[in-house]
């Protein structure tokens, strides 16, 4: 099994069949959480014209199919069932003719959610491959180079950043913070696949909160090119980026990348308008990768870690029949020596450097992301993680925030988490599973 996946402009395409869905599916308990041994009841509803021929497949883990078949509707609506046998998820994945990814519709559910182990433990030389790496990441000096520019934004100041990195790369990135005052809570955005601009709302609207906030491209490029730029990259050098230098974990993408993210918090640290207390990571998707991975490899000086559907967890999870997240490297081998892939996945998976995290951790996960960041993949990254943490199960979300179900996850970011650090707190934290 090879998963495709399909960038434009750095953002994840998102199919009209998910955005104008005529097909609704839901377990029998709204929140998506069951017992081991429990029976989950699923109504199919299908809200368009011309019910069409289709067919069910329930996915252990959202991988194994555990059982398929086709629905009969009466009155629009069809039921099945499924059991779960074990702490695990569940993906309901509804197909109607014409069968194509358009054509494609998908509920979850999950068992025992804090009781999902990774699939394989972490390298026996994991803390030395990274020591390693950060020996040399420490030898570079930043050299920053700010380049002042308009915030367009009413009390916000703006900079263009570029730091070294290693290997004579650079970080390049966006900085900015109120124009009054002199020290200010840090954070550090981190960002999601592709090859794209950032865009300057991205950092000022958290300035206008009061935060010293950096945010960085996960690639060394300029930040703000026109969007021709950056497909051309993506056609070109950046070309399935995640497979450079797969099959050996010191030539890895992902180690200039990360060490990417490394220098950008020191360079925080090392600003004199920092206020020396609070610093904040968050990002979603690989950027919720690249937050999980800092908070291992920085333990010790991190406030909190703030993820959204977290990618690359628990790279080696289809050797025990479940899905693993985006690059997928366990099938996307690219014609290389499969068993040298899914050996150098562990040195990035999350779930290797969840256990070394000392900071709190609010992280949320879609029940019915089916590809990019599977639910399985990231319960079982974020139950190796034993500092406090609050994980939202959001049952009606795939990858995107479709119909809002994000929404959640977003209140408790924006809303809480965000303006209590700020200020100098935690948030109460919600306990889960609920």
């Amino acid at each position: 099994m090879k998963r495709n996946f399909l960038f434009l402009a750095g953002i994840l395409l998102v199919t009209p069949g998910i955005l104008a869905q005529p097909v609704v599916i839901a377990p029998d308990r709204e929140s998506g959480v069951y017992h081991v041994g429990d029976t989950v009841h699923w109504t199919i509803e299908w809200k368009g014209t011309n019910l069409p021929a289709a067919r069910y497949t329930f996915k252990s883990g959202g991988l194994s199919n555990v059982g398929s078949g086709q629905l009969q509707f009466t009155n629009n609506l069809a039921h099945v069932d499924s059991r779960l046998e074990e702490p695990n998820t569940m993906l309901l994945e509804v197909a109607w003719q014409p069968e194509n990814n358009f054509n494609r519709a998908w509920g979850g559910a999950v068992a025992a959610p804090e009781k999902i182990k990774p699939a394989a433990p972490a390298p026996a030389d994991f803390d030395a491959f990274w020591q390693e790496r950060l020996k040399e990441v420490k030898a570079v000096p930043f050299n920053p180079k700010l380049e002042k520019a308009d915030s367009r934004r009413s009390g916000v100041a703006f900079w263009k950043v570029t730091l070294d990195n290693v290997g004579g790369t650079q970080v390049q990135g966006q900085l900015a913070r109120p124009e009054t005052g002199e020290k200010f809570p840090a954070l550090l955005i981190l960002q999601y696949a592709g090859v794209y601009a950032l865009k300057k709302s991205w950092v000022t609207d958290r300035a206008a909160e009061g935060w010293l906030a950096l945010d960085i491209e996960a690639h060394d490029l300029p930040i703000d090119e026109p969007d021709a730029f950056y497909k051309d990259q993506y056609a070109g050098p950046l070309k399935n980026y995640w497979n450079i230098g797969n099959d050996d974990p010191a030539k890895s993408y992902y180690v200039r990348m990360y060490l990417a993210c490394w220098q950008a918090l020191e360079y925080l640290k090392s600003r004199p308008d920092w206020n020396g207390k609070t610093l904040v990571v968050t990002g979603q998707s690989q950027g919720g990768q690249q937050t999980l991975a800092l908070a291992g490899l920085h333990p010790d000086d991190i406030t909190a870690a703030l993820v959204l559907v977290p990618a690359a967890c628990d790279m080696l999870a289809p050797q025990i029949g479940r899905a693993a997240g985006f690059p997928n490297w366990y099938f996307n081998t690219a014609g290389k020596d499969p068993k040298k892939v899914r050996e150098a996945s562990r040195y990035f998976d999350p779930a290797n450097f969840a256990s070394r995290i000392k900071c709190p951790v609010l992280a949320a996960l879609g029940l019915h992301d089916e590809v990019l960041a599977p639910p399985s993949s990231i319960l079982a990254t974020v139950n190796q993680i034993t500092s406090p943490k609050e994980v939202l199960i959001l049952a009606n979300s795939g990858h995107q925030n479709e119909h809002g179900s994000q929404e959640p996850y977003n209140q408790r970011c924006y809303k809480d988490w965000l303006p209590a650090l700020r200020d100098g707190h935690f948030p109460p934290l919600i306990p889960w599973p609920h």
